[in-house]
């Protein structure tokens, strides 16, 4: 009798599913504290949302696990909850509106996967692009990694000159300090991590996150809870969206750039994580993929629901992918972490930001070996191959990566008369595109 989801046949074990899933869940751990502190600004109860994400992060990494049999674990989004908590709360008049709109976000984004189009566009996207996708996000996650071990910092002075003269050309970032504890934590656990990795040693990007940890607490970085090791958790947040407020037709615009980040941002983790797994057929698509967004999109309603932002796939399960998971198992176990985590928040606290930051550098760094695979001597698809892959770092942001990409690319294909090589799905993603970065 087969175990149910087969590791042995995608080339894994339970025993990589569990471990990668362990990585993951600590890459994605700081969701735990930051999403409820970046939703706190539009009003959100912190307690009850902190309870709320993990609930959340639970029930959806388990829906993919199950449904779709795929390695990629889910959570309130970073940067989706800041467009929340800034921006479409203050515009619909409440944070309770505003996850009516979220709820509407994931239902609209679920119809699209079942008429089809979410994976039509996803399927005529070139081959090139989206090995391009997969290097930008993981030079994202690379970026991230640095900058939560305080290795790239933002410069004060630039914060104050910036905001006095929002127009002064100022350098956006600098190299951080070997005199900060949290730098040494995150420097030498990626030099750990480095060389378990070169040695191939198994389970080293874990064994790097335990050894970053242990060096943190004993250099003070890093402490145990003060007080209880476990959480009475609150979920006062749990079915407060307000979906009849969010249908008011002064608050239904705005879900549509909601629906274009979430709708993009999952087409590039998903892309990344099956070509880093090896999840493809011959023609570089994903068999089942249309579970898989099935699952991202009512995820998305789920996180309205429960009052803690659209939750959304997370690139970070590029991490579990490094140590072999393969299947829904890895997805499974990561949401009976989160689901533990609801009430041992305090014991999963101890991890700081500085430890797990080598093992995002390292992923990044895995994630990078697609760009062997673009043929840069086909400068149609090159030049925006490396446009995508350059600016999802640079503007912090997948989806607009995706969207330079693709309007580089159909704008070459139109203006060098090979307008017939270029997709309709692709004019017109790109045309919506477009039309969202100068309207939105």
């Amino acid at each position: 009798m087969r175990f149910p989801f087969d590791p042995a046949a995608r080339g894994s074990s339970v025993t990589a599913e569990v471990r990668g899933a362990v990585a993951t869940f600590l890459t994605m751990a700081y969701i735990l504290f930051a999403n409820p502190a970046i939703l706190s600004a539009a009003g959100v109860p912190f307690a009850p949302a902190v309870a709320a994400t993990a609930a959340a992060a639970a029930i959806c990494s388990i829906l993919m696990g199950v449904v779709a049999n795929f390695p990629i674990a889910l959570a309130s989004g970073m940067g989706l909850n800041a467009v929340i908590a800034y921006q479409v709360a203050p515009a619909a008049g409440s944070w309770q509106v505003a996850m009516g709109l979220v709820i509407l976000d994931g239902l609209v984004a679920f119809l699209l996967v079942v008429a089809g189009l979410r994976e039509a566009v996803m399927n005529v996207i070139p081959l090139d692009l989206r090995r391009a996708i997969g290097v930008g996000i993981g030079l994202f996650i690379a970026f991230i990694g640095f900058v939560n071990g305080k290795v790239v910092i933002v410069p004060a002075g630039t914060l104050a000159a910036l905001g006095t003269n929002p127009a002064a050309v100022m350098p956006p970032v600098t190299h951080g300090s070997l005199r900060t504890p949290e730098t040494i934590v995150a420097v030498i656990g990626l030099l750990i991590t480095a060389v378990l990795l070169a040695r191939r040693v198994t389970g080293a990007i874990v064994l790097g996150i335990v050894a970053s940890t242990i060096l943190a607490l004993t250099i003070g970085v890093a402490g145990f809870p003060k007080g209880a090791w476990l959480s009475v958790p609150s979920f006062a947040t749990v079915g407060q969206a307000d979906v009849l407020g969010a249908m008011r037709s002064s608050a239904l615009p705005l879900v549509l750039p909601l629906l274009l980040v979430d709708f993009f941002d999952t087409i590039g983790t998903v892309t990344a994580i099956a070509d880093e797994a090896g999840l493809h057929d011959t023609r570089g698509q994903i068999p089942g993929v249309r579970r898989i967004l099935a699952a991202d999109s009512l995820s998305a309603a789920v996180g309205g629901f429960f009052g803690v932002s659209s939750v959304t796939s997370y690139i970070e399960s590029a991490a579990g992918v490094a140590e072999g998971a393969r299947t829904g198992l890895h997805s499974v176990v990561v949401g009976i972490m989160f689901a533990a985590a609801i009430f041992l928040t305090p014991v999963f606290a101890i991890v700081p930001s500085a430890a797990t930051a080598p093992a995002l550098i390292v992923v990044g760094f895995l994630m990078c070996q697609q760009i062997t695979r673009i043929d840069f001597r086909d400068l149609d698809t090159a030049i925006p191959a490396f446009v995508l892959f350059v600016m999802i770092p640079f503007t912090y942001s997948i989806s607009h990566g995706i969207g330079f990409g693709f309007i580089a690319f159909v704008v070459i294909k139109l203006l060098g008369a090979k307008w017939r090589e270029v997709h309709p799905l692709m004019y017109a993603t790109a045309a919506a595109f477009a039309a969202y970065f100068v309207f939105g």
